[in-house]
């Protein structure tokens, strides 16, 4: 079977993205609406220790994030984590992660839409509903469309743009809170249940979510297999310091950090006056905004990516013209996006991305062990596998170790969440039989 089904005179991606561009789309995927939300809950849980298990978890994180990045100098080509599964397991496995990734990218894009109307809702509260909501929708969406069309380099300028906006009030909420965080302010630390830290782990793993996306574009790199590594761990140590110290931050200023629903910008108000709080604010819809940007460009390519190995239709792995952007991807992303963000129907959605992280980390930390053999380095029965470039130390550790981490996001799943995911995987496994039927009838 050829590797696409896109013609060679057609026209291809550009490549643009640079390795701070990679590490950009990746800070600003996992630093979202989370960082300003969840501390809180997870200071209800583990009490003093919540920014030791901020810290804990991005060392987790990280395990997965070396595989990510040993397996992504491997590859050249859109499509991050589909791409490995489909060299290391085959086509009905990779289509499935590609299938539940680009899935929780577009109803979590709605998601992050929804966020920013009940963020601007706090000053205007007539946005929240109505037509009013549905047009800040409707044009939030169009905006990220057209650059997104135009193409990867406006696209890469926009995502740098906000993930700075969203890091600038974060740096100075942190600045300014330096001297609060002394032993005497901090809360005291008591003795933590097993229950409440697993609880507490499941919350910071979803927190943690997103740097996942950055070998997805990885068609449109300069030096893909160089710098989809640099821009993986970039990302996690970049998000762990962030994350670790406004939690540290935040419990020194506010005793009772459990009980704030907004704790960073309840902390900016003590630290900074109203000024702090209104920074904070403007600063999660840049954020939430940054986030939504970059779900237009990682779900498309997501998308294009399964076109163009034959997996979908043409229509979505066709290059425009002159932009040479997988312009029919995007558009049918937004749109997509936009129905659920509309209907609200993503909330229902959300049940999905348990299973979702499950299979794509699972998947690609699995596929990091296989690849390693020598039948693939010869070039195998499969697609080409290139040499890596960069190799995680310790042999087989640290993706076993990740594995266990991967396995942990649904250790704590409810019924109901599993039962959307496997849904999800169902209408995947139906999408991948119909595929494979019309192709098999057209040869």
């Amino acid at each position: 079977m050829p590797a696409t089904v896109v013609p060679h005179s057609s026209p291809t991606l550009r490549r643009a993205l640079g390795r701070w561009d990679l590490t950009a789309i990746g800070v600003n995927q996992v630093i979202g609406g989370a960082i300003f939300l969840t501390g809180s809950q997870v200071a209800a849980e583990i009490g003093g220790w919540s920014a030791v298990g901020f810290l804990l978890m991005g060392l987790a994180s990280l395990t997965i994030a070396l595989c990510f990045a040993e397996v992504g100098s491997r590859f050249e080509g859109t499509g991050g984590p589909y791409l490995y599964t489909r060299a290391a397991f085959g086509r009905f496995v990779a289509f499935e992660v590609g299938w539940m990734q680009w899935f929780t990218r577009a109803s979590s894009q709605a998601s992050v839409m929804a966020g920013i109307a009940v963020a601007l809702g706090y000053y205007w509260p007539s946005i929240t509903a109505g037509w009013a909501r549905a047009a800040l929708l409707t044009a939030v969406t169009a905006a990220l469309t057209v650059i997104n069309v135009r193409g990867i380099r406006q696209s890469a300028w926009l995502v740098n743009a906000l993930t700075i906006g969203k890091l600038v009030p974060l740096a100075i909420f942190i600045a300014a809170g330096a001297f609060a965080v002394h032993e005497i302010h901090l809360p005291p630390l008591q003795p933590v249940s097993s229950h409440q830290a697993s609880t507490a782990a499941l919350l910071l793993i979803f927190v943690y979510g997103g740097f996942d996306v950055v070998p997805v574009p990885a068609g449109e790199a300069l030096d893909p297999r160089r710098h989809v590594p640099f821009a993986l761990v970039m990302t996690i140590v970049s998000v762990t310091a962030v994350m670790t110290l406004a939690q540290l931050v935040a419990q020194a200023v506010l005793p009772d950090l459990g009980a704030h629903l907004t704790p960073i910008a309840d902390a900016a108000a003590v630290l900074l006056g109203s000024g702090g709080a209104l920074l904070i604010g403007v600063a999660s819809v840049v954020s939430m905004t940054g986030n939504n940007a970059g779900q237009v460009l990682t779900g498309s390519r997501m998308l294009f990516a399964l076109a163009e190995h034959g997996e979908l239709p043409a229509f979505f792995g066709r290059v425009h013209s002159r932009f040479r952007t997988p312009a029919n991807a995007v558009l049918f992303t937004s749109a997509v996006a936009l129905a659920l963000g509309l209907s609200g129907s993503f909330a229902k959605l959300a049940v999905v991305s348990a299973l979702a992280r499950l299979v794509t980390y699972t998947g690609t930390c699995a596929s990091t062990l296989r690849l390693r053999s020598p039948r693939f380095a010869a070039g195998g029965s499969g697609p080409p596998v290139n040499p890596a470039t960069f190799v995680i130390p310790f042999g087989p550790a640290i993706p076993l170790v990740a594995i266990v981490v991967s396995a942990a996001v649904v250790a704590g799943a409810t019924r109901e969440q599993l039962l959307g995911g496997f849904s999800a995987l169902a209408v995947g496994a139906a999408l991948f039989a119909a595929m494979s039927t019309g192709r098999t009838q057209k040869m």
